[in-house]
């Protein structure tokens, strides 16, 4: 006789469009693992996504942080669990739900948003976080193919905040936009890329204006050396 465990996990794979007896997709990719040198800090980062299911729906964990090293603690931590549907050719629709444990309290946000490949292959995200403090981030990457192996990789993040929260010293509508410039080698195929770049962040409004009172500069540059990773 099937197992309680057996069947909520039949029914679990089911749900995601995964046929009885067939094997669900999943993969793992750490985009980015990487030590940061700026001029005033040192950080530790990274950004990963694994998921699990079939083209026609999926379960996305998405991890990102920022470790200070001078600090010993976390600037930054986020994790979302998402679901993922595809909405067109190039495009997947999003719902779930993230957790951002920044340097302030903690914060729990609703996601909507859409991923996916934009005109002339760009990666793009673009998520709207509902909460007491809502706010919407949009990604953009690029892969660019200088040779087979050797890779230029430019992205652009914007999130804006739409309301205060002091306790996170954000102000309403003061964006943090960040601009990175890598340029990897695929080692071995695409599982093993280490790279090296540019990374630059800046805040923007009342924002940059908390920042200075706080005796920050609301702008930074770190040149980055690490790896990219896919299972």
């Amino acid at each position: 006789m099937p197992s309680w465990k057996g069947i909520a996990g039949a029914l679990a794979l089911a749900s995601l469009g995964v046929p009885a007896g067939a094997e669900p997709l999943w993969g793992i990719q750490v985009e980015q693992l990487e030590y940061q040198a700026g001029e005033d800090e040192n950080v530790l980062a990274y950004d990963l996504d694994a998921f699990v299911g079939s083209d026609e729906a999926k379960v996305v964990w998405r991890s990102e942080g920022e470790l200070s090293l001078e600090e010993e603690a976390w600037e930054a931590l986020e994790n979302q669990l998402r679901v993922q549907v595809p909405v067109s050719t190039f495009f997947d629709a999003v719902a779930g739900v993230r957790v951002e444990t920044p340097e302030g309290p903690n914060r729990v946000h609703a996601v909507i948003g859409l991923h996916g490949l934009a005109q002339q292959w760009f990666e793009v995200d673009a998520d709207l976080f509902l909460s007491d403090h809502p706010s919407l981030r949009v990604e953009a990457e690029y892969e660019g193919l200088i040779t087979n192996r050797i890779i230029l990789v430019p992205s652009i993040e914007l999130e804006v905040p739409f309301s205060d929260d002091p306790a996170s010293e954000v102000g309403a509508w003061g964006p943090k936009l960040e601009v990175g410039l890598r340029l990897s080698y695929d080692l071995v195929d695409r599982a093993i890329s280490p790279y090296i770049g540019v990374h630059y962040e800046r805040v923007f409004g009342e924002t940059a204006s908390i920042a200075r009172a706080n005796g920050e500069d609301p702008g930074a540059v770190f040149f980055v050396a690490g790896t990219r990773l896919m299972f």
